[in-house]
C-alpha cells in the first residue's frame, strides 16, 4: 500500500524544528563576524537543540503519528455524526436513483428506516431519465411528505479522486462510464407555499357587471312594476356578491363595479357563474323578455389599474358577443361562460345613424379606401362590401374590393360586375395587388368579419394606419385591435342588414343601383336561411329598403339554385348522417365534383336542422387540406362556444364554424364529440 505522507500546514508544522535549527545556524554565522565567542556559543546551543529534537522525534515518532491518526479518526467520526444528525434532510443516491445512505432527518421524513429503495417511491417525478447526469448539474422537484411541502434538490457530486479509484477497481455503470453519486437535499417550503397561496388568494379581482337589455325590459312591463323589477334584480346581484364577500357599487342605472378576493374565483368557476341564470329567472309578467347581464373580470393583473383595464376589455368583449355571459381576461388568455340566450334586437337606430356619420367623416378624409371581407367570401361578405363601395363612390373617393377566389355560390353575382361599363376594371383586386397599392394614409374597411386572421389579406392591416370594422359576428379574443371605428352588432342578421341601415343615413340622396341592391339582398337571404334564422323587425326593414332600390327577388332566387351533382352530394350526406347523444347530427360533405364544398356543407347543416328532435348539426368538409366545420342550431345549444373550444372557430349562437388542420374528418368529429361531452359534464348541456 502506498505510504501516507503529511502535507499542507501539517507538514510545515512538523518541519518547524528543522527550520528553526537553520535559522540559528544563520544567526551564528552572522555573529562569527562580530564576536567569535558568541558565535561558538550559538553553534553549541544549536547542536544541543537539534540533537534533543532529533532524539524526541526518533523515540516518540510512532506515538505522535498514533495521536494524529486517533485525532483524525475521531474528527471524521464527529463529521459523520454531525452529518447524520444534521437537521437538513440529506441523502446519497447512485446513478440509477437508488438511495444508498440517508441521515436521520431524511429517514424521519421519508418514513423508511433503511436505505436501498428507489427515490421515486417518495419523489414520483424523479424518474431515471430526469436525474442529473453531469457534475454540478441540478434537478429541482416539489413533493408533499407527511402533509408538508418540500423542495427536493438533486445534484451530481463532483468526486474526481473517488471516480479515479472506482475506475481503477472497475466499477462502471451500464453506459461504460465511472459510477456517479447524486446528493439529494430536502428543503421544507411549507411556510413559503402557504404564504404564497395566501397572497394569491387575497389578490383582488376587478369586475364590471352590466344589464344588457335594461331599457327593453322596462318597456315590456307595466310602469308600476318597473321599480319592483329592478329591486328584485338588485337584490339578486347583491346577494350573490355577499356570498363571495365582494364590495359592489352601482355606477349607473344598469352598470355595477365590484371587487372580490381571488380565493372565491374557483367557487364561481365551479358553479359556472350561476348569477346569469338567477337574474334571467326574474320575471314580472314581461312575457319572453328576460333581463340578462354581462360580466367582465380582470384576474392576475400586476396592479389594480391593470386589473380594471382587463375588466373593461372583458366587458366590451362580452357585450360584443351579444351579452348574457361572463368573460374572464387573464393577461392574453380569455375564458367565456354562459352565452345561452340570443342577443336582443335594438329597436332604436340612433347607433346606426351615429356610425354612419362617423364612417362618412373617415371616408371624406381619405383618397383611397380598401374594402375587404373574410376569406372564401360568401354573399353576405360580398354584398356588404358592395354597399360600402357605393358609399365611397357617392362621396367621390377611389375604392378597391379585395377578392381572391370566387366560388360557385358567389360567381352568378360577381359575374354581373365584371366587364360591366358602369364599374371600374380595377374594382376587384387580389391580396397581392392590394399590398402593392396600399399606403399608410389609406383607409381599410373590413366587413362581415372581425378577426384579422380570417380576412382575405391579413397582411393588409400592417400597411394602413386606420381600420374600420362592420360586422355582425360575435367578437373573439383575437378581434381587430384598436380599430378607428368598430360597428359590431351580434343581434343583426347579417352585415348586409347593417350596411343597408348605414346607407340610409349617409345623406345627400344616396341611392343604390339595382344590381348592388340585389347583391345585398342576397347576402341577407343567405345569412338568414331565407329569413328563417335571426330575423327581426330591422331585418325586414333593411330588405324593404333594398327592394325599393330595385332588388329583384326572382333573379336572386335563380342565382341560388344548385346543379345536380351538388344536390346528389347533399342527399348522400344527409342519408349518412350520424346521430350523437340522440340529438346532435353529424354528417360529412364529400367535396368530389363540387366547386364550393364549404357552401354546400353550410346548406347541409341548415337542412339537418329541419329534422324533428335535432338540437344542433355539424357538417365536416375535407377541402384544401383543411377540415371545415359548419355548425347550426336553433335555440337549445350555443354552437359558437362549441366551435371556439376547438381552437379556431366562432360565429353566432345558432350559426358558427371552424377550420382544423392536420386532422382527418374522423378526428375532427371526435374533437367535437369530446367538447359536447365536456359541456354535458359541466352542466352546459341538459
Amino acid at each position: 500500500m502506498e505510504k501516507q505522507k503529511a502535507s499542507g500546514k501539517l507538514k510545515i508544522y512538523l518541519l518547524w524544528p528543522v527550520l528553526l535549527t537553520a535559522l540559528w545556524l544563520v544567526v551564528g554565522c552572522i555573529l562569527l563576524a562580530v564576536n567569535r565567542n558568541a558565535a561558538v556559543l550559538v553553534f553549541c546551543v544549536t547542536a544541543l537543540y537539534f540533537a534533543a529534537v532529533l532524539g524526541v522525534y526518533l523515540t516518540r515518532r510512532k506515538y505522535i503519528l498514533k495521536d494524529y491518526v486517533d485525532f483524525a479518526m475521531d474528527y471524521g467520526q464527529l463529521q459523520r455524526n454531525m452529518l447524520k444528525e444534521l437537521r437538513l434532510p440529506y441523502g446519497v443516491l447512485d446513478a440509477d436513483g437508488m438511495l444508498l445512505w440517508a441521515n436521520d432527518e431524511f429517514t424521519k421524513i421519508s418514513g423508511r428506516e433503511r436505505a436501498g429503495y428507489d427515490i421515486q417511491e417518495i419523489l414520483p417525478e424523479a424518474k431515471m431519465s430526469s436525474l442529473p447526469r453531469h457534475d454540478g448539474e441540478d434537478r429541482i422537484y416539489h413533493v408533499v411528505l407527511n402533509e408538508r411541502n418540500y423542495q427536493a434538490a438533486l445534484r451530481m457530486m463532483e468526486t474526481p479522486e473517488f471516480d479515479e479509484e472506482m475506475e481503477k477497481l472497475g466499477f462502471l455503470d451500464r453506459r461504460g462510464k465511472t459510477e456517479k453519486l447524486i446528493a439529494v437535499y430536502l428543503y421544507d417550503e411549507t411556510d413559503m407555499v402557504l404564504l404564497k397561496q395566501e397572497n394569491f388568494d387575497r389578490r383582488m379581482i376587478v369586475g364590471l357587471l352590466y344589464l344588457d337589455n335594461y331599457d327593453e325590459v322596462l318597456e315590456s312591463v307595466e310602469e308600476v312594476k318597473r321599480s319592483l323589477l329592478m329591486a328584485l334584480v338588485d337584490r339578486k346581484i347583491n346577494r350573490y356578491m355577499q356570498e363571495i364577500d365582494a364590495v359592489i357599487k352601482k355606477l349607473e342605472k344598469d352598470k355595477y363595479f365590484f371587487v372580490f378576493q381571488n380565493k372565491y374565483f374557483a367557487t364561481l368557476d365551479e358553479k359556472r357563474f350561476s348569477i346569469l341564470e338567477e337574474v334571467r329567472s326574474v320575471s314580472m309578467g314581461n312575457g319572453d323578455t328576460s333581463i340578462t347581464i354581462s360580466i367582465g373580470l380582470g384576474v392576475n393583473a400586476d396592479s389594480y389599474l391593470k386589473g380594471y383595464e382587463y375588466a373593461r376589455a372583458a366587458i366590451d368583449l362580452a357585450l360584443g358577443r351579444g351579452g348574457d355571459q361572463v368573460v374572464v381576461k387573464d393577461g392574453e388568455n380569455i375564458t367565456y361562460y354562459g352565452g345561452k340566450s340570443e342577443s336582443v334586437e335594438k329597436n332604436t337606430r340612433v347607433k346606426a345613424r351615429m356610425k354612419a356619420q362617423a364612417l362618412r367623416e373617415f371616408i371624406e378624409n381619405k383618397n383611397e379606401i380598401f374594402i375587404m371581407g373574410h376569406a372564401n367570401g360568401d354573399l353576405d361578405s360580398f354584398g356588404s362590401a358592395i354597399g360600402v363601395y357605393r358609399i365611397v363612390k357617392h362621396l367621390g373617393k377611389k375604392a378597391y374590393i379585395v377578392l381572391n377566389e370566387v366560388g360557385s355560390q358567389l360567381r352568378p353575382m360577381t359575374s354581373r360586375f365584371f366587364n360591366n361599363p358602369e364599374y371600374e376594371d380595377d374594382l376587384f383586386i387580389s391580396n397581392l395587388k392590394a399590398q402593392e397599392l396600399a399606403k399608410p394614409n389609406a383607409l381599410l374597411v373590413v366587413v362581415d368579419v372581425n378577426r384579422p386572421s380570417l380576412t382575405e389579406c391579413p397582411d393588409l392591416f400592417d400597411c394602413m394606419d386606420q381600420v374600420i370594422v362592420l360586422d355582425h359576428h360575435r367578437r373573439a379574443s383575437d378581434s381587430v385591435k384598436n380599430a378607428t371605428l368598430s360597428y359590431v352588432e351580434p343581434y343583426a342578421s347579417s352585415s348586409c342588414e347593417m350596411v343597408a341601415e348605414v346607407l340610409q343615413y349617409i345623406g345627400d340622396g344616396l341611392k343604390l343601383r339595382p344590381l348592388e341592391a340585389e347583391a345585398m339582398y342576397a347576402g341577407i337571404m343567405i345569412d338568414t336561411n331565407n329569413f328563417l334564422t335571426k330575423t327581426g323587425v330591422r331585418t325586414f326593414e333593411a330588405a324593404a329598403f333594398l327592394r325599393r332600390n330595385g332588388a329583384d327577388v326572382t333573379r336572386i332566387r335563380k342565382a341560388f339554385r344548385m346543379d345536380m351533382t351538388e344536390y346528389m352530394q347533399k342527399a348522400r350526406a344527409i342519408s349518412n348522417t350520424e346521430i350523437f347523444m340522440g340529438c346532435f347530427a353529424f354528417a360529412e360533405c364529400n367535396p368530389t365534383g363540387v366547386e364550393s364544398p364549404t357552401v354546400l356543407g353550410a346548406q347541409i347543416a341548415n337542412e339537418l336542422m329541419e329534422i324533428m328532435g335535432i338540437k344542433a348539426s355539424f357538417v365536416f368538409t375535407n377541402y384544401k387540406e383543411k377540415i371545415f366545420i359548419s355548425a347550426r342550431s336553433i335555440d337549445e345549444l350555443n354552437v359558437q362556444i362549441v366551435m371556439e373550444r376547438l381552437g379556431n372557430g366562432g360565429g353566432h349562437m345558432s350559426v358558427a364554424g371552424a377550420q382544423l388542420t392536420g386532422v382527418t374528418v374522423a378526428q375532427a368529429m371526435d374533437a367535437v364529440k369530446n367538447v359536447l361531452n365536456e359541456m354535458k359534464r359541466g352542466g352546459e348541456i341538459a
